[in-house]
């Protein structure tokens, strides 16, 4: 069970090594390349913000490699971070240009709840997994996943697919469904981080290392 891990400068790459392992992967930490569009499974982690991800990928050359990879049909994860970069544009700090991959937009989570009460930002904790419009999770890293799963999440900003048929789970928050989760076809993408899930979260590597 193959997997590399974007190095790119920013993220907490230790702790997703360490879940990988423990799931059984064989990691790999690189910023070659070569080396990434030619993996057998990928992962493009993150934490902080939008524009400096991008910069990372750009300075590395590794902007034009990743989405060689995603052409290619193999398993993709996003975390955190990697999930929102997976986008075509984010509004955090400016307007960036994204990878692209999963077309939508990065926006700010409401700041206010839906009965117009102000509450906190980021959104920081546990929250449960909810299925968009009731899409089926088969085929994806969240098989065998039961609805209101805790996750563990810290973000201000959701993705928001162009077409909600790539919007995979949400977490209610202030009665506002903020996207949890994204997939289409082999690329999907987490908001929260596995890592820090527990077992539920290792069920979830696990599966997409079993891909």
């Amino acid at each position: 069970m193959q997997v590399t891990i974007v190095d790119y400068g920013i993220g907490n790459l230790f702790s997703v090594t360490r879940a990988l392992e423990r799931c059984g992967g064989e990691v790999t930490l690189s910023d070659d390349p070569v080396v990434i569009e030619n993996s057998a499974r990928l992962i493009l982690p993150g934490v902080g913000a939008f524009a400096g991800g991008m910069q990372g990928l750009r300075d590395r050359a590794l902007v034009d490699p990743i989405r060689q990879y995603a052409k290619s049909g193999r398993p993709f994860l996003g975390i955190c971070l990697g999930m929102q970069l997976l986008a075509t544009v984010s509004e955090e700090f400016g307007v960036h240009e994204g990878l692209d991959l999963i077309p939508g937009r990065v926006t700010p989570i409401p700041n206010r709840t839906i009965e117009g009460t102000p509450h906190k930002i980021p959104h920081i904790g546990w929250n449960g997994l909810l299925a968009h419009r009731g899409r089926s999770w088969n085929d994806s890293p969240l098989a065998d996943t039961r609805e209101g799963t805790a996750v563990y999440l810290v973000h201000s900003y959701e993705v928001v697919p162009d077409d909600p048929e790539d919007r995979l789970a949400n977490c209610l928050y202030g009665g506002h469904n903020v996207c949890a989760a994204i997939n289409r076809g082999s690329i999907s993408g987490f908001q929260f981080h596995p890592e820090k899930s527990g077992e539920s979260g290792l069920r979830m590597l696990k599966r997409f290392l079993c891909k």
